[in-house]
């Protein structure tokens, strides 16, 4: 079925999770304000009460109609939702807009990130239906190893700094709450990570946990592979995500061995043209951080520095609001579309 083209009807699938929340303020901000937003997600978030467009609205369950009519549907929260909604949705004709990485493996979505097409060389076909935005860190990863690729990238190696934020409210809720019962000498609860998150730098987390860090850096890799796939075969990349103990903000910190001929000026100048905001040494005395980049869009990076025992090695720190800089990115992309 092919969607009415003069529709001004967006769906956001997932409205109570904390993307979709970022996605609703985001939108009646954009040029979609007084579009008609449609609220859905899983069954046990259905019936909340919420605000869009200045007015109360009720979020509801997905239905066989949800989708119906619908130029645009966004899709935010678990993998799962992801799954049940994006079949359906596409059958409805809607452009599918996926922040759940449901249609990671789909060879039919287009990944999308903002620069992706200036850095990738390929184009975006706009009526491409199908769209699957990266995430934070898979934008950044992605989009520093596309840039380096310009300076003869031979390896990169990340380690990613993962917000409590990723797992949603329940989340935050347990560092929270965990934070509070450890600065009273009390047990903790560990309902979402299986053990103590607050305080803690984690590789992984209890076999109990509802999270699974291995298969979400795997799914961030997956991203990174869609990215450059074709553009530079010979770099060998290495990711590694690991649990930090604050509420929001994606960091990470890198190193590259790049070509002879790199300097600083010329990172940061080609990491400027692709989108990043680079503090200029001094400019940020700490660098950026999750604290800093909250509530912005861009990728941020601290001034790039060579190695001292390696001739071109060169280290990264960058930041990222692990919310704000997807949903950003899928507007952005809707914007795009509309022409």
């Amino acid at each position: 079925m092919a969607a009415d083209r003069n529709s001004q009807r967006i769906v956001i699938a997932g409205a109570s999770s904390l993307l979709g929340g970022e996605l609703k303020t985001l939108l009646e901000e954009s040029r979609f304000a007084g579009w008609d937003l449609r609220l859905v997600d899983e069954e046990d978030a259905a019936g909340t009460l919420t605000e869009a467009g200045g007015e109360a609205a009720v979020i509801h369950r997905v239905d066989e109609d949800t989708f119906h009519g619908a130029k645009y549907a966004f899709v935010a929260g678990s993998t799962a939702f992801g799954n049940a909604c994006v079949g359906p949705a596409r059958e409805a004709g809607a452009t599918v807009i996926d922040f759940t990485r449901a249609t990671l493996s789909d060879p039919d979505a287009t990944p999308w990130f903002p620069k992706i097409e200036v850095l990738t060389g390929k184009t975006v076909a706009r009526h491409a239906k199908t769209f699957n935005v990266f995430s934070a860190g898979g934008a950044a990863a992605a989009s520093l190893a596309l840039v380096l690729q310009r300076f003869g990238l031979q390896r990169m190696v990340a380690v990613m700094f993962r917000p409590v934020s990723e797992s949603g409210r329940a989340g935050i809720e347990e560092l929270e709450t965990q934070t509070s019962q450890l600065l009273s000498f009390q047990g903790v609860g560990s309902a979402v990570f299986g053990t103590q998150a607050a305080f803690s730098l984690l590789p992984r987390f209890a076999a109990e946990s509802r999270v699974d860090l291995q298969r979400e850096g795997l799914e961030i890799r997956a991203e990174v592979s869609a990215a450059i796939a074709n553009v530079n075969e010979d770099a060998k990349i290495s990711l590694n995500l690991v649990h930090a103990p604050v509420f929001y903000g994606m960091t990470f910190s890198a190193c590259a061995d790049v070509g002879e001929g790199a300097d600083v000026a010329k990172l940061s100048g080609a990491l400027r043209e692709a989108g990043w905001n680079v503090a200029a040494d001094g400019e940020q005395a700490a660098g950026p951080s999750n604290v800093s980049v909250a509530g912005e869009s861009q990728l941020f990076l601290a001034e790039p520095r060579a190695d001292l025992s390696r001739a071109g090695a060169w280290w990264f720190w960058g930041a990222a609001d692990n919310l704000r800089m997807p949903a950003a990115s899928g507007i952005k992309l809707a914007e795009w579309l509309e022409g």
